[in-house]
């Protein structure tokens, strides 16, 4: 497909600024430098970006996956720029694309789970069009662009997985649970998953219980939770029984100890790689499954009307311009976030 042949790219301009880094490494390999423009392709959009959020894949991908198998970690060329979560206006679409409009608003999650193509902490990105959403005419760039990987993230773990692709955690695919009704705890509430967690968990009619440290209670209690634990004080396996559904959004080698306050027929859903007692699980009778989140436009949409309608809201921790990147991974790494953060691109 030619590029030239894609409507309303004639007038741009052949570079942009993006963040770019050349090596893995912290927070000091992400440099501010000037970038080819991204060339579209069939079934492409181009966007000017206006809002990029993070996400721990970007850390993750960042330092070479070093949490990873050495097996498992993916093969990348540098230089290498990061982001996934965009929100934008369309610069130009490929012949082929009819769903946009040049001069659209557009948010999505560009290309995940895979690496090393074309991503956002960047003033242009290009994205396949499938990828994509109008943007809640509601909410602003900032709060459209922390929304999409955290809240298809929860929409695939809690409601619809929303495709076939092989899941590469387990043998089995990934089943979401009915939540009408149902007790469920989530870990770690007030982070960019967690939080958008707890919302849609009560739009889908479940009773919440929220863990998190005690500076996080006012927040959660405004998204509606029902019960608050201040893990800081009360480890939550130590109080709480007869849960139907835990979400661990922090996970890891400890998340086996929510297998306690799960009912018999319960599940557990953890959102990141480290669960060590399958055995122990399927004794007590606990279905422990996760999955991969995957771009998915249509999903995106639905979500977005519920942005729109307020039913959901993004909670934005802190924003950072775009050529402050490396401090945005700082206040990462410094933890204790609430909701999300993100890149302001001018």
């Amino acid at each position: 497909m030619a590029t030239e042949a894609a409507t309303g790219i004639a007038h741009l301009a052949n570079t942009m600024n993006a963040v770019r880094q050349h090596e893995f490494g912290g927070p000091e390999v992400l440099r501010y430098e000037e970038a080819p423009m991204p060339t579209l392709q069939a079934g492409e959009v181009l966007i000017r970006v206006h809002a990029v959020s993070l996400n721990p894949p970007d850390w993750y991908l960042r330092d070479g996956y070093k949490m990873l198998p050495a097996e498992w970690r993916p093969s990348v060329t540098f230089p290498l720029t990061l982001g996934t979560d965009v929100s934008g206006v369309v610069a130009a679409v490929a012949p082929d694309v009819q769903d946009f409009a040049v001069g659209e608003e557009v948010f999505g999650m560009v290309r995940f789970p895979s690496v090393g193509e074309s991503r956002g902490y960047a003033e242009y990105v290009a994205a396949p069009a499938s990828d994509l959403a109008r943007k809640p005419a509601t909410i602003d760039h900032v709060q459209a662009a922390g929304a999409p990987m955290s809240g298809l993230t929860v929409w695939q773990y809690l409601i619809e997985l929303g495709h076939t692709a092989t899941n590469p955690f387990q043998p089995e695919a990934h089943r979401p649970v009915p939540l009408s009704g149902k007790r469920v705890l989530v870990n770690g509430a007030a982070g960019g998953v967690g939080h958008l967690a707890v919302q849609l968990a009560k739009w889908q009619g479940a009773y919440v219980i929220a863990v998190a440290s005690g500076e996080q209670e006012t927040f959660l209690r405004g998204l509606g939770v029902d019960e608050f634990i201040d893990y800081t004080k009360t480890p939550a396996e130590d109080v709480v029984r007869d849960i139907d559904l835990v979400l661990d959004t922090l996970s890891g080698p400890t998340t086996g100890r929510f297998l306690r306050v799960l009912k018999r027929d319960g599940a557990l859903f953890p959102v990141f790689l480290g669960f060590a007692d399958a055995e122990e699980a399927a004794q007590l009778g606990i279905t422990v499954s996760m999955t991969q989140v995957r771009s998915n436009g249509q999903q995106l949409a639905e979500l977005g009307r519920l942005l729109e309608a307020g039913t959901v809201r993004v909670a934005i921790d802190s924003t950072f311009p775009l050529a402050e990147a490396r401090q945005a991974h700082e206040r990462v790494a410094r933890g204790h976030i609430q909701g999300k953060i993100v890149l302001t691109v001018a």
